[in-house]
């Protein structure tokens, strides 16, 4: 992706991935380069107005914006429209939104919970949960999911999930592990926990920093061997049927006779003797004769071809996968990118909180909040209050900044204040909840548009800029304008500032245009619109932090899905911040003595229920138009 720039740093051509060399389609790159220094010489000038009429052109297709008076487009109409979008571009078979390549698109699944959430007794909810369900499912049994060393890959270069491009990105890892715990938490079905809880594994043994922050990917490529001299793409993963057949030589007892270990590993996750990766997928023949595993068959199937029980074939292939692993690691690792963003390790602390509270795993939760003091002592200046973007490993494992840190960008922010906001309610701890408070109003001052509303992505005053942005899409990542509506709705419910409500109303106003005719480009801000114009529920727990009726009826709304709500526990000595934010908290007791719970909207609540049962009726969603 190059881009040639005139010496005050304009731009005037540009183009993506040139060949080294001359081929029969395709100009090289050494060709263009030896043509625009040629046109540079002799053509300046017309080079120069190429560049003036580019810049214009970026100019009007950044322009977004909202007028003062604008109302936010309606939220049903909206979800009606992604949703009719989605279910367009759904591949009913092997799930996911297009054919080839498929990304995981997080993004796509938290808007279909949600649809589900507030259409739940409808055909269109009913297929919005299997459309969600299904792709998590296909992905996890797919060989984007590295079903030895866990994690995910970054996308299928296939319709079938099967051959990933194989590079490992921490902003997939903290966004799966989220979209499989809502998963297990709508479902109750243990499969999802599990995939969440593989994904978790994987992040705290390999991306982890000993500091406790998040390191940003594992590359595509590595040695086939020690001695290789040269990288493969999937080298670390991918096997040959022999290897497998000497790793796995065990007669297994009580199956049809001849049976071994790696007959039946080999029938599961579909190995071939000469290799299952597709030519078509493999241009530069590094995967010829290699094998990407796949579950090719469900337990069921699988134990009744070779006459086994299901406990003890679940047993076989752990067994198998555990010395696939060892094997493995006498391999030459790819190379680890130890440079740890603010923004992804948002993400990441956003889906150990997510997981922690829903699973019950307090493991998960303090692995959370180790990250966010390591976002605390390394990528935050306490004296102007503001975030880094990003540190890295330096020498002897220690925590190194650039000569000149980089300031946060608005991801940075958006990312860091929605895991805060997530780790409060995993955690209850209020230091938390203080901090991301604080953020967003630096935030506000940094990055907010007073004339076309929204959020700019880099703050005033950057020379090198030639004007500030607005992105308007949610991909591999969702867009931080998207993620900020439904953070300032939660900033408003936890401190009573109702300006954050109206911004959040202005940005909605900001992207209508978008909203209105392709919601699918933003299904994150379409999900937070019905956030926005449901108001969000604020569900207050009166009780003894450490007592176990509180504790019941903290598990109930961690147990339950219900994504336009946010948690509160008014008693116990941390609660002192919040009772200074919230007056109405302090109208609010336990009754008989007993932990209490209320669910509030405007800070008006409802009549106390001290059990979890009656919470749970409160907390469950309703046909249309439910929290």
């Amino acid at each position: 992706m190059s881009v040639w720039l005139t010496p005050d740093l304009k731009p005037f051509a540009g183009g993506t991935y040139f060949p080294p060399d001359d081929r029969v389609y395709r100009v090289g790159f050494r060709t263009v380069l030896l043509r625009i220094a040629e046109q540079w010489k002799q053509n300046k000038d017309t080079l120069l107005e190429s560049s003036q009429k580019i810049m214009e052109a970026l100019l009007i297709q950044a322009e977004i914006r909202g007028q003062a008076q604008e109302s936010p487009p309606p939220s049903e109409e909206v979800m009606g429209t992604c949703f009719q979008q989605l279910s367009k571009s759904y591949d009913e078979e092997y799930g996911g939104f297009s054919e080839f390549p498929k990304f995981p698109t997080p993004v796509n699944l938290n808007f279909l919970f949600t649809y589900w959430a507030l259409h739940r007794t409808t055909p269109e909810g009913a297929r919005a949960l299997q459309m969600a369900l299904h792709t998590l499912k296909m992905m996890a049994y797919g060989g984007i999911h590295d079903h030895i060393g866990q994690g995910f890959h970054r996308y299928s270069t296939d319709q079938h999930w099967h051959v990933p491009h194989f590079e490992k990105m921490l902003y997939d890892q903290g966004q799966l592990a989220a979209a499989y715990t809502k998963a297990f938490q709508i479902s109750g079905d243990e499969f999802f926990a599990d995939v969440a809880g593989d994904i978790l594994l994987y992040v705290s043994r390999d991306l982890s920093d000993q500091a406790g922050g998040f390191y940003s990917a594992e590359d595509a490529d590595s040695y086939p061997t020690a001695t290789s001299g040269e990288k493969r793409e999937g080298a670390f993963c991918v096997w040959t049927a022999e290897e497998i057949r000497a790793l796995l030589p065990d007669p297994v007892e009580g199956a049809t006779e001849g049976t071994t270990l790696g007959d039946v590993f080999m029938h599961h996750y579909g190995v071939k003797e000469d290799g299952n990766v597709s030519p078509m997928k493999d241009p530069h023949k590094e995967l010829k004769g290699k094998n990407v595993l796949i579950v090719k068959s469900s337990l069921e199937l699988t134990a009744a071809r070779f006459g086994l029980e299901l406990g003890r074939l679940s047993a076989l292939l752990r067994e198998s996968r555990q010395r696939l692993s060892a094997a493995r690691a006498q391999r030459p690792r790819p190379h680890l990118d130890t440079k740890m963003l603010a923004s992804w390790n948002g993400l990441m602390i956003s889906g150990f909180a997510l997981a922690g509270a829903t699973l019950a795993k307090e493991e998960y939760v303090s692995r959370a909040v180790q990250a966010a003091s390591f976002l605390q002592r390394h990528l935050f200046d306490p004296t102007s209050g503001r975030l880094l973007r990003s540190c890295y490993r330096g020498k002897d494992n220690t925590v190194e900044q650039s000569a000149v840190p980089i300031q946060g960008f608005l991801e940075d922010y958006v990312f860091v204040i929605q895991a805060l906001f997530d780790l409060y309610e995993a955690s209850l701890d209020q230091g938390w909840l203080e901090w991301a408070l604080q953020l967003q109003h630096m935030q506000d001052k940094l990055f907010w548009d007073p004339k076309g509303f929204a959020y700019f992505s880099s703050e005033a005053g950057d020379p090198s800029l030639l004007f500030r942005l607005k992105d308007d899409q949610d991909g591999a990542e969702p867009s931080a304008n998207s993620v900020t509506v439904t953070n300032l709705l939660r900033a408003a419910c936890y401190s009573g500032h109702m300006e954050w409500v109206e911004k959040a109303g202005r940005i909605l106003a900001a992207f209508s245009e978008r909203l209105l005719k392709i919601p699918v480009a933003l299904p994150e801000m379409a999900r937070a619109s019905a956030a926005f114009h449901h108001t969000l529920k604020q569900v207050v727990i009166c009780g003894d932090p450490q007592g176990e009726d509180t504790k019941d009826l903290l598990r109930c709304v961690h147990s339950v899905f219900c994504p336009n709500k946010v948690l509160m526990l008014a008693d116990g000595d941390g609660a002192a911040f919040l009772r200074r934010q919230l007056p109405f908290l302090s109208s609010l007791e336990r009754r008989d003595g007993k932990a209490t719970a209320y669910l509030c909207s405007n800070f008006a609540c409802s009549l106390p229920v001290t059990s979890p049962q009656e919470l749970r009726t409160m907390l469950a969603p309703r046909a249309s138009g439910a929290p």
